[in-house]
């Protein structure tokens, strides 16, 4: 029997490699994974400051009507921010003047244009007949990146272009206060603020248009498709005052209509 227990191992060493059944290769060592890291929220975007540049043909018309500073460009977050913006101070009226804009106003030249003159050409004349000359005008909000009416999820307010103001209250030089959104104040005096107002810019929106709108007049001048603007304000009837104590009564409510059987 020795002689085929060598006969058998010749003949293993010399049948070809291809006969030989071939082992599997030999498995990587596993290497851990690094802990998954929590997700790490994205720093809020903040508006970037450039230099403004030299004045442009807008910042010298400006100089003409107005009192104001350059500001830099500002540049996002979003849709937010613009170029050749200025602070305005206050407006120059022909008689020398200061018609004052409480707090300073952050504006698009173009649209600090448009305001200076709507308040030296249009609100001062029709202010004289209160013997008392306008001295300051009150603003609600100029420059804010936000969107339109504060809500999540809308388009960016004209705001946050420097294209929009709101104005509360204009100041005599006596310390009176005219409000446009107030009905004791005399109709046509509102009618003629609000048409001049609708003539110059593209939006003007204040009672009447919704909710956000009833104690402010909201201008801005954007730009639609085919010249298309938007006025709404409606100027309401004068409020009726009771007795001698001065109280104003709100204006009737209109007769509530029966009900129909169908």
């Amino acid at each position: 029997m020795a002689w085929l227990s060598a006969t058998l191992v010749l003949a293993a060493l010399v049948l070809p490699s291809a006969a030989r059944v071939p082992l599997p290769p030999i498995r990587p060592a596993v290497i851990p994974l690094p802990p998954v890291r929590p997700e790490i929220a994205a720093p809020p975007a903040v508006a970037v400051e450039t230099e403004h540049g030299p004045p442009t043909g807008c910042d010298r018309r400006l100089a003409t009507m107005a009192v104001f500073a350059l500001k830099p460009t500002l540049s996002g977050p979003g849709e937010c921010g613009g170029a050749d913006l200025v602070a305005l101070e206050a407006v120059l009226v022909p008689d020398g003047r200061r018609i004052a804009v409480e707090p300073v106003t952050t504006l698009r030249c173009g649209m600090a244009e448009s305001f200076a003159a709507w308040l030296r050409d249009e609100v001062a004349p029709r202010l004289k007949a209160s013997n008392s000359p306008l001295r300051a005008v009150e603003t609600a909000d100029g420059y804010d990146c936000r969107s339109r009416n504060g809500v999540a999820g809308a388009k960016v307010s004209e705001h946050g272009k420097g294209n929009a103001v709101d104005v509360r209250a204009f100041v005599l030089g006596d310390g009176r206060k005219v409000v446009p959104t107030d009905v004791i104040e005399p109709k046509h005096l509102r009618e003629a603020l609000r048409d001049s107002a609708c003539e110059r810019f593209t939006t003007v929106l204040g009672p009447g248009s919704d909710a956000a709108h009833e104690l402010h007049i909201h201008l801005d001048v954007l730009t639609r498709r085919a010249g298309y603007r938007i006025c709404q304000w409606d100027v309401r009837e004068t409020a009726v005052v009771a007795g001698a104590n001065g109280v104003p009564l709100p204006p009737p409510r209109p007769p509530v209509p029966k009900s129909r059987k169908l």
